[in-house]
């Protein structure tokens, strides 16, 4: 089995921050302070390589086609299933 342990380590701290937003949320506050992200996530405030994400590789879209526009409504049958 090969696992990818940057992307386990991404979802994990994914999850984390959804839990301490979750908690927050729970708590009355509107939305996670970055001192609390720092915090959830290990980071220092301050210690930022500015041109890290520079070396990353990035995915090249697979269509240049423009997306669909959104949908306003669906129309329903009687029964009150889309048709």
């Amino acid at each position: 089995m090969v696992q990818d342990h940057v992307a386990l380590a991404e979802i994990e701290l994914c999850g984390e921050l959804m839990i301490a937003a979750s908690a927050a949320e729970a708590a009355g506050e509107e939305r996670l302070s970055l001192a609390r992200i720092d915090e959830v996530l290990g980071t220092v405030p301050g210690e930022v390589d500015e041109t890290a994400w520079q070396s990353v590789p990035r995915a090249v879209p697979r269509c240049s086609a423009p997306s669909r526009p959104a949908q306003t409504g669906r129309a329903t049958q009687p029964s009150g299933r889309p048709s």
